[in-house]
């Protein structure tokens, strides 16, 4: 599968995602391998997938709660997918190169949520407060 950006654009979609995240407190940047994770408490809750083994998206895989993978899925199958390793773990895949016209306010809420399901409650409370 080729893919349909670029590196200036996996720049772009990497500082946006960092953008949207830097938000959440707690909230740790690691880019391995191509890859960038998004960490709280050292436990990764999303990740920004290039290339994933060679499937050509630019796509982010996000924690989500049951059921939550299955309807983005079956609503958009263009824009969301199950992904790779983390998908029988109920995350969810999210393009997010300009073809696949991500829904950047769906994608701020999936991160929301992910970082929710993972922070404490105090943190939790910390953010709500803000």
């Amino acid at each position: 599968m080729g893919n349909s950006w670029d590196e200036d654009e996996r720049r772009s979609v990497r500082d946006r995602l960092v953008e949207l995240i830097s938000v959440f407190p707690g909230v740790q940047v690691d880019d391995s391998h191509g890859h960038t994770g998004f960490l709280l408490r050292g436990k990764r809750f999303a990740w920004l997938l290039v290339d994933h083994h060679g499937d050509g998206r630019l796509a982010l895989a996000v924690k989500a709660p049951r059921g939550e993978q299955e309807s983005l899925v079956a609503q958009d199958g263009a824009r969301y997918f199950v992904p790779a390793y983390l998908g029988p773990h109920g995350w969810v895949g999210a393009n997010l190169d300009e073809a696949s016209d991500p829904d950047w306010a769906e994608i701020a809420g999936l991160l929301e949520q992910a970082w929710r399901m993972s922070a404490t409650k105090r943190a939790i409370a910390e953010y709500d407060r803000s």
